[in-house]
């Protein structure tokens, strides 16, 4: 089981692979906690629900503008080129880095503990004193939950830069385990505070169950606090538009939380419910082949091997494209069973089950054009262009909140105004990308790209009506879907009609990515003879030999 753990992904899809399936469990394991959080809040206190929801939204700024653009856009491929020189200059970098940022954290998470209080009235404009208290009190709860995933998340990035991917992808299932364990346990005893804590305990497991791996890799913690480092120097101006790009990308989490202040109690929590199945395929299949191939990107940018560089990132693309776009119409058709499935617990009225499945149309619309863009943003990183990703992020942010506040305060279009413009913003943003990244790589090999793309449009369309049909006929005539078990086996036929489609459709079409899982599928009955045996699916040309045993 260590050897398992320690396996070394060589190529992107065994990567992507081992990512998908511990964020598909991690995000089943999320789904079954807002389901508790419904069980437990949905009703008369579904106003401390909205104001836990509402709580993380400053401690999460403060770790997206400090610790995430260091990570994402500056230490992993400022760390890979330092390693890939001599592995004591990279542990050495790794150190100060950790305790430059953690000390930059701390002092910024002080300040906001101390004023939690006006910070929370300034972001919950429309709030009752009561809401102001408890949010209060759960934000400074939240930042140390936050304490852990700084030091936690480059543990996360020296695995991923070690092509590690199997324990950074398990360990967001250990913080949701944590949150469900203080949501059962604690609830009945402290109220919202129960779920709170579990916030805390479930960062603290995610932070933990890294360690140990980290310091076999060779790392050993420092008390170095060089902030003359070149490499640090690196790091900060990469990461400088990359902090001002997620600053202005937390205006989506600020407006939501100002937006719904004024409208009818559970609007938030209906946003955040919905969100989280609109938020599924994009990490199962935007986030994983991102992460995956941003290691390989990084190096084939390092080595200036531009013709391998350009066919990594078409591949990982058409990878992504040809997973999310059927995951996309399923949500879409299936929306309402997925909702009742997800959130329907006796305390989740009807009407709110109506609401988060118009919601989740909305976002669905979106969902190819999100989870490419993780793909795209992690490009430009490892070209070592910030600047691009921080333009386009402050034009998108611009759109969103100009649709957000005309919908919600002009038409009245409530909680769907925030959706229509998540879902307009994201496909602005993918355009400009595309259009920034073509000047930035000239030939993207772009008429076999569009045209493996647009195959799997079709195959996308037609799999929408395979799956329409089936649902409404098993609906009226074969299960009774007012049961859970009625919903259960309509969504599990009802997909497996719709993905069989996809799959034959794509065959006919000869879209290459059909024989990676044909392949996909060997593999992993190989896999369950040894649990040494690698799923090497596609090997990727062009990475490091491994310096670990």
């Amino acid at each position: 089981m260590k050897r398992l753990f320690n396996q070394r992904q060589t190529s992107i899809i065994s990567a992507a692979f081992i990512i998908m399936v511990t964020y598909g469990l991690s995000s089943l394991l999320g789904l079954l906690r807002n389901r508790l959080l419904a069980t437990f809040f949905f009703g008369e206190k579904v106003w401390q629900l909205d104001v836990y929801f509402a709580s993380f939204v400053i401690p999460d700024a403060v770790f997206q503008l400090l610790v995430t653009g260091a990570l994402s856009a500056a230490f992993m491929p400022v760390f890979s080129k330092y390693y890939r020189q001599k592995a004591d200059r990279g542990w050495e970098l790794a150190a100060a880095a950790i305790n430059v940022l953690l000390l930059f954290f701390l002092g910024l998470s002080l300040l906001v503990f101390i004023f939690a209080r006006p910070l929370s009235q300034l972001v919950a404009v429309g709030y009752s004193a009561s809401q102001v208290e408890l949010m209060t009190q759960l934000t400074r709860i939240m930042l140390f939950a936050q304490l852990f995933f700084a030091v936690s998340s480059f543990f996360t990035g020296i695995l991923q830069t070690h092509q590690r991917f199997i324990i950074p992808a398990i360990a967001p299932i250990f913080y949701n385990l944590g949150i469900i364990g203080g949501t059962v346990l604690l609830t009945p005893r402290w109220q919202i505070y129960g779920p709170a804590a579990g916030v805390v305990f479930g960062a603290f497991l995610h932070f933990f169950i890294q360690l140990p791996f980290v310091y076999q890799l060779g790392f050993k913690y420092r008390l170095l606090f060089d902030f003359k480092h070149p490499g640090i120097k690196e790091m900060r101006r990469l990461m400088l538009p990359r902090t001002l790009a997620l600053a202005v990308g937390q205006i989506e989490n600020f407006l939501a939380v100002l937006l719904t202040a004024g409208l009818s109690a559970g609007s938030l929590s209906i946003f955040k419910f919905a969100k989280q199945l609109y938020l599924l395929p994009i990490t199962l299949f935007g986030v994983t082949f991102a992460q995956a191939a941003f290691p390989t990107l990084t190096y084939q940018a390092a080595g200036k091997e531009m013709g391998q560089f350009k066919r990594t990132f078409c591949r990982s693309l058409r990878q992504i494209a040809f997973f999310s776009l059927p995951a996309s119409v399923m949500i879409l058709v299936l929306r309402i069973p997925l909702v009742r499935l997800a959130f329907g617990a006796k305390q989740f009225p009807w009407k709110a089950t109506l609401l988060t499945g118009r919601i989740l149309a909305i976002l669905s619309l979106s969902i190819v054009a999100q989870a490419i863009n993780q793909l795209l943003i992690r490009t430009f990183y490892a070209l070592h262009n910030t600047k691009a990703p921080f333009l386009i992020s402050f034009l998108s942010a611009i759109l969103n909140v100009g649709i957000s506040i005309i919908l919600v305060k002009v038409f009245n279009f409530g909680v769907l105004g925030l959706a229509w413009a998540i879902c307009l913003t994201g496909i602005f943003q993918l355009g400009l990308l595309v259009l920034f990244l073509r000047r930035r790589l000239l030939d993207l090999r772009g008429r076999g790209l569009v045209f493996s793309l647009l195959k799997m449009v079709l195959a996308a369309g037609l799999t929408a009506v395979c799956l329409w049909l089936p649902m409404r006929l098993i609906d009226r005539f074969v299960v009774d879907t007012t049961r859970i078990s009625g919903l259960v086996f309509l969504a599990v036929v009802v997909s497996f009609i719709g993905t069989s489609v996809y799959l034959l459709t794509a065959r006919i079409l000869k879209i290459k990515e059909v024989e990676m899982v044909g392949r996909l599928f060997k593999r992993l009955l190989r896999f369950r003879t040894s649990m040494a045996t690698k799923v090497v699916v596609e090997e990727a040309s062009g990475l490091p030999p491994s310096t670990v045993s």
